[in-house]
């Protein structure tokens, strides 16, 4: 097991490396830079031409892309990504600022996503009437082809304007937290549904399941206590790419909302190519990627303890 995760942080290693060095090279090859595009933004008053040389200069942006990206490299191994173009302030003081906010939106999102999903996987594959297994089977496939825009924006009429049972936007209360949670759970818990719908479907199938049946075990237990326990396997594997979404949707969210968090602050970075703050983004979602797949693979023995043992005999 210690040899296993030993490779496994080094896989991560690598996908921390490069998902820096990829975001590097295409904000480089971007046209433009962070400063000649906050002098290009003040149409009121002539540009200096020394001044922006010499912002250039202090940030680095006239050295060799290969200076550049090594300078920065060597700072990033010690957790310095440098300083904000755009507001001076060091960039991982940038994001730990708005950090919090989008946690409590990611777990409260992530949380929905679960129940909703579970629970709509477990009545399209245990329910006893086929009208409403086909109805609840249908949903999740809706779920995941309509735009988290359009769901936020939907969600917005309805329960913002018409209805006027919680705020539009900001980030004042648990209130305000209940339509982007919703915004963002909505088409994860269709991916977790259909997941574990197929995965349930295709378990209930299996000959052990035959001959649980044929103990005497009760419906309950075979569904609950060992259908669904070996179904969630392959939704488990998900969880990485579960936690992906939320972070792209967590951008939309928060947009549609106009809530403070590092969805909007990802934006205002891309869109000022503030390359320090989007450094620091990228490497904190590839972070949050491998820790989360590390963390699935030490659930999985959990789930199964064959997997366990399959592993230590590999190791």
């Amino acid at each position: 097991m210690i040899r296993y995760i030993g490779r496994r942080l080094l896989q991560g290693a690598f996908v921390l490396w490069a998902a820096y060095t990829v975001s590097f090279l295409i904000l480089y090859l971007l046209p433009g830079d962070a400063v000649s595009i906050m002098a290009s933004g003040d149409e009121q008053n002539a540009v200096d031409p020394a001044l922006v040389a010499k912002l250039r200069s202090e940030y680095g942006l006239d050295r060799p892309i290969h200076e550049q990206y090594f300078i920065a490299l060597v700072k990033a191994l010690q957790l310095d990504f440098g300083v904000s173009i755009k507001n001076g302030v060091p960039a991982t003081a940038t994001v730990a600022e708005v950090l919090p906010e989008t946690i409590k939106l990611a777990i409260a999102g992530f949380a929905l996503a679960v129940l909703l999903g579970s629970a709509l996987a477990v009545v399209a594959a245990f329910s006893r009437n086929r009208w409403i297994r086909t109805a609840f089977s249908s949903l999740p496939p809706l779920g995941i082809a309509v735009p988290t825009f359009w769901i936020g924006l939907l969600l917005l009429q309805f329960f913002s304007f018409r209805f006027r049972l919680f705020p539009a936007i900001g980030n004042d209360g648990g209130e305000s937290l209940v339509l982007p949670a919703l915004t963002l759970a909505i088409p994860t818990s269709a991916v977790i549904a259909q997941l574990l719908t197929r995965s349930l479907h295709q378990t209930l199938g299996e000959p052990y399941i035959e001959q649980i049946r044929a103990k005497g075990a009760s419906e309950a237990l075979i569904n609950f206590g060992h259908a669904l326990r070996n179904a969630a396997i392959p939704t488990l594997t998900m969880l990485g790419i579960l936690v992906g979404n939320l972070l792209a949707g967590a951008v939309v969210s928060e947009t549609v909302f106009s809530r403070a968090g590092i969805g909007r602050l990802t934006v205002t970075a891309v869109n000022s190519r503030d390359i320090p703050v989007v450094q620091t983004l990228v490497v904190l979602a590839a972070a949050i990627f491998v820790i989360t797949s590390l963390i699935v693979d030490l659930i999985y023995p959990l789930v199964d303890p064959r997997i366990n043992t399959a592993r230590g005999a590999k190791a």
